[in-house]
């Protein structure tokens, strides 16, 4: 990849949100019968996004954005790509150490799912993130990927809503 950012071509596009669909069974929808629209990985956590603090500097979110990308750059190599796929708009194939720092190209998309599903995945689907706008949720999965932020985002969260796509357990 020369760039790195890169739109996904409509072929690649098609190809990419195709298999989504297909492994994570992605079901849109605003109903909340219909949550959580996907099936959660076995090695997933999800946090519920609601809790975040209504702060008016956003330093909360910050935070949990930085937490995450970092998370998610620290489980590719140097020069891995990642996808950043933003529902019905625009995806991209980007290089995660090569954005977002002084002088580089700004992260393509934010986990937080600001008004539409945003999900960040692995060339090989097996770790990213998966967030839910109307359900105010945020699924990481992937184990080393869970190992480097859980913790993090626990304390910005607080505890899980589901974990491997069941209910988490309140204590």
């Amino acid at each position: 990849m020369d760039e790195p950012v890169t739109e996904l071509s409509e072929a690649e596009y098609r190809h990419v949100w195709d298999r989504f669909y297909a492994e994570f069974n992605f079901q849109p929808s605003v109903s909340s019968l219909k949550w959580p629209a996907i099936k959660e990985p076995a090695e997933s956590v999800t946090w519920s996004l609601a809790t975040l603090p209504g702060e008016p500097d956003y330093e909360s979110l910050d935070r949990l954005v930085e937490v995450v990308q970092q998370g998610l750059a620290s489980c590719v190599d140097v020069h891995g790509t990642l996808f950043a796929l933003d529902w019905q708009h625009t995806s991209y194939r980007f290089t995660p150490h090569e954005v977002g720092g002084p002088g580089q190209p700004a992260w393509p998309l934010s986990p937080y799912p600001d008004g539409d599903y945003y999900i960040f995945l692995s060339q090989d689907f097996s770790m990213g993130s998966f967030g839910h706008p109307w359900e105010e949720s945020l699924c990481l999965f992937g184990n080393a990927f869970l190992d480097a932020v859980s913790t993090e985002v626990d304390g910005l969260l607080g505890p899980p809503i589901r974990r491997a796509g069941r209910a988490a357990d309140p204590t």
